[in-house]
């Protein structure tokens, strides 16, 4: 690996590391991704966890797979909960209330 990847991924692990250190993160993570590529949740958990542990390096695409995952995570973390939406949108549907 070039010096400049191998920097690229150990910013990545530092970041990744932190946002996994979240308590069920990585396991949330590991479903995730056992859903959508296949294999045990257990291995994933393995697999993340080693490459945390810098035992493994991962793939390019599992890097970008895992960065999609956490940005989008991230993303529904900042919008703001709505909670009367969703008793406004039945709302309208009931008869009794109109």
């Amino acid at each position: 690996m070039e010096k400049k990847e191998k920097s690229y991924l150990n910013v990545w692990l530092k970041r990744t590391a932190r946002e996994l250190s979240v308590s069920g993160r990585l396991s949330e993570i590991a479903l995730i991704l056992s859903q959508k590529k296949g294999g045990k949740l257990e291995d994933w958990t393995g697999d993340l966890r080693d490459i945390l542990e810098e035992k493994r390096e991962p793939s390019f695409d599992l890097l970008t797979e895992i960065d999609s995952i956490l940005v989008g995570q991230s993303k529904l973390a900042k919008k703001p909960y709505k909670h009367l939406e969703l008793f406004d949108e039945h709302e309208k549907d009931d008869p009794l209330r109109k």
